[in-house]
């Protein structure tokens, strides 16, 4: 999961549980998504990495650089 890319679908930011969708086993799955820099809020339809993984659905996310 760490490293792999995805969109968000729910708002991200501090106080949220935000979502994203992520490629992974052959498919798009959802995830809750934080943000893994403090009060840092990131728009849905955002690109994003996933910087932390807590199973089973938890990831902690950064904005992608594109």
């Amino acid at each position: 999961m760490v490293g792999r890319q995805g969109r968000v679908t729910g708002k991200i930011g501090p106080g949220l549980v935000g979502e994203v969708m992520v490629p992974i086993r052959g498919g798009v799955e959802a995830f809750y998504a934080y943000p893994s820099v403090p009060d840092e809020e990131i728009a849905v339809g955002a690109l994003i990495i996933v910087v932390e993984y807590s199973p089973p659905r938890t990831v902690y996310v950064a904005r992608a650089v594109v």
